[in-house]
């Protein structure tokens, strides 16, 4: 027999657990999922700014290219070697939408009560694609918000249960041993449901739109009712075909779409097999057995295709180079330049720095990798210093420098180290018709990894895309 929760002192509350999950739990969700939010909210901010969100976090790059890539996102099939390609081709809409179910999954994939947080997981994920499908069927403009929308109402559940807690082996016993419903176990247990844990964790987030609207009011409009019929597809198949529950789901979706039954069942199965390779491609696999009783074993080898160092840079290469060869998008081009160095090379930090007119100055136009990175006060170097300054003197070097501290200390003037430090690091110049235009920095300045000849010549081999490239676009506008 089990401690009776209601004489245990209920020491966390509704607000306590939010904190906990937004601080605790799931640190890198809550910060991601802000950020991605901030950086579409703010006019001034844009695709360069997200892609500079997903590139932090390495895992989440990788995930995000191989969802992206998949028929079920790019029917088109054009390859997406990069975040910055991707964004172009699937628009930042969707690659905000799917970097933030990304990067929730990245967090919650370590859980102890697995089984539990399996089909919690399940679910979320099968309702996702139900809600998407229908959404297409009756022509809704953003399927992709209805996804995440679904994919998250439950996410006080899927959180919960991916935590380490008595509580929820208490609810487990409860509902096991005792014969109480779910929501009474959780009632009786935390002093609240997870449902209600779901709508504070939605406002905590700053989720907002549609996600937070079809987590508070389920039947506001349309859009939401379809969010939550998602999850009741899912629901409804757990308890089979010949069930009430299948049969009621269905008159619904035959009022709602107009579409025979028949039709509308093959819809379904066929979006539950789509639910089951999206739960593999998001690295949710024991989640995936969940999803259909009729899941079939899955490939390890498939989902778990290594990249290595030489094959992005490869992949990224090519991108470059279907890009130089059309009508040059310059911007785009200076991304995926620093991109293949970041990825690629497997630099800690880049940067693109632009000469001014009078030489006296080279501010940053792009970054990756820099911590506390600011998209709003950017980093800028000065030539009026009485010393020889490192980047000014690495502007003269066409074939680009190898900077070791040892040999270029003087160089290293304090401006250059309050900026950047005093870090190995590769520098090379960005030019058009031999004039100088700025400069490509790369270096391990955060993990201290030593730096190869292999990688010097690989960061130069970019560089000198970026110089082919701009040299095709002068030729373009003359």
């Amino acid at each position: 027999m089990i401690n009776d929760p209601a004489h245990s002192t209920q020491s966390l509350t509704i607000d306590d657990w939010v904190e906990k999950l937004r601080v605790q739990e799931l640190p890198i969700f809550s910060n991601t999922a802000h950020s991605i939010y901030k950086s579409l909210n703010d006019s001034n901010k844009g695709a360069l700014e997200l892609a500079g969100i997903i590139l932090q976090d390495p895992n989440l790059t990788a995930k995000l290219l191989k969802v992206g890539n998949s028929p079920y996102y790019n029917p088109s099939k054009q390859k997406m070697s990069t975040v910055s390609r991707a964004i172009i081709i699937l628009g930042a809409e969707v690659i905000r939408e799917l970097t933030l179910a990304c990067s929730f999954f990245e967090s919650i994939l370590s859980f102890t009560h697995k089984e539990r947080a399996n089909q919690e997981i399940a679910l979320a994920i099968h309702s996702a694609v139900q809600a998407r499908e229908l959404s297409i069927l009756i022509k809704d403009s953003f399927p992709e918000e209805i996804f995440v929308a679904a994919l998250l109402q439950n996410i006080g559940h899927i959180a919960f249960w991916c935590t380490d807690c008595k509580q929820a082996d208490q609810i487990i016993e409860l509902i096991d041993n005792q014969q109480y419903s779910i929501h009474d176990a959780e009632k009786k247990v935390l002093g609240f449901t997870l449902v209600e844990l779901s709508k504070k964790l939605s406002k905590s987030w700053h989720f907002g739109g549609l996600i937070e609207e079809s987590t508070v009011n389920p039947k506001a409009n349309l859009r939401t009712e379809i969010v939550h019929l998602g999850c009741e597809i899912s629901l409804a198949l757990n308890a089979g075909w010949e069930s009430e529950e299948i049969r009621s789901c269905l008159n619904k979706l035959e009022k709602l779409t107009g579409e025979p039954v028949d039709k509308i069942k093959n819809r379904i199965k066929k979006s539950t097999d789509i639910a089951i390779k999206i739960a593999r491609q998001f690295g949710a696999h024991d989640a995936s057995k969940f999803i259909s009783r009729e899941a079939v074993i899955h490939n390890e080898e498939e989902d778990n295709v290594h990249h290595d160092k030489k094959q992005i840079q490869f992949q990224v290469l090519q991108d470059i180079s279907n890009l130089i060869t059309g009508d040059i998008d310059l911007n785009l081009l200076f991304e995926m330049v620093l991109e293949g160095i970041y990825r690629g090379v497997e630099m800690d930090r880049v940067m693109f720095l632009v000469l001014s007119n009078d030489k006296q100055f080279l501010k940053e136009k792009i970054s990756l990798g820099w911590v506390n990175q600011s998209t709003t006060r950017k980093k800028d170097f000065h030539n009026k210093e009485t010393e020889s300054n490192l980047f000014f003197f690495a502007l003269r070097h066409e074939e680009g420098l190898w900077v070791e501290h040892e040999k270029f200390q003087p160089l290293y003037t304090k401006q250059i180290i309050n900026i950047i430090g005093n870090n190995e690091c590769f520098i090379f110049p960005v030019f058009v018709k031999q004039s100088t235009i700025g400069l490509i920095y790369a270096d391990r300045g955060i993990s201290k990894a030593p730096l190869t000849r292999a990688d010097f010549t690989a960061t130069k081999h970019f560089a000198r895309q970026a110089n082919i490239g701009l040299a095709l676009y002068s030729n373009q506008k003359h």
